[in-house]
């Protein structure tokens, strides 16, 4: 048995009992949420999986804060800003396994087509030449960006890769059935990149 299956199997909480459920997050980074779109067509086996899993922070519940400890989370989304990386930072330190589900997550793919360009030219073209209204770039709301967006593994340990643009929602109902029956899922048969 892996690790990772372990950490499932064995879900302890914090108080070292075995707890009902599998504690789950799922965060977005710099990315469309084509994923959590994803994640919803998993449609009524949602329900099935949420038997088994808490769902306690996501952009589809309205929990604000991250947990002290998730056993799961499944991170959408390349890391592009300062916010990005403390928000992944906390998350890591936090979770027990965490998964970078889809393409930009893996491999930056669509946040890093910019990097070729930097983010000075960028910037200009977003909120300048093609300006409609107003051509000032943002020094509020908009996060600053770094050089390069670059993909999750390359600032904290990830377990498992979920490939895929974004993944199919068997895809994930498999990585999950597969991490809540204990096992590791073989995700070479069901994803692909861009797939």
């Amino acid at each position: 048995m892996s690790k990772v299956s372990e950490d499932i199997i064995n879900n302890k909480a914090d108080d070292n009992t075995t707890s009902a459920k599998v504690k789950a997050a799922t965060v977005w980074l710099d990315g469309c949420s084509g994923c959590h779109m994803s994640f919803l067509d998993m449609d009524e086996r949602i329900i099935e999986l949420l038997q088994k899993v808490d769902l306690c922070y996501s952009p589809l519940v309205d929990h604000k804060d991250f947990p002290d400890m998730v056993d799961l989370t499944l991170v959408e989304g390349a890391v592009s800003s300062h916010e990005d990386l403390e928000k992944i930072k906390k998350v890591r330190e936090h979770t027990k396994i965490l998964v970078s589900l889809g393409d930009c997550a893996v491999t930056a793919n669509v946040p890093s087509m910019r990097n070729p360009f930097g983010v000075k030219a960028i910037m200009n073209h977003a909120y300048v030449e093609t300006a409609v209204t107003k051509d000032i770039i943002p020094n509020e709301v908009v996060p600053e960006l770094f050089e390069y967006s670059r993909p999750v593994h390359n600032f904290v340990k990830v377990d498992l890769f979920l490939q895929g643009c974004p993944p199919p929602a068997d895809a994930i109902y498999f990585l999950l059935t597969e991490l809540l029956e204990g096992r590791m899922p073989d995700l070479t048969k069901v994803s692909r990149l861009g797939k």
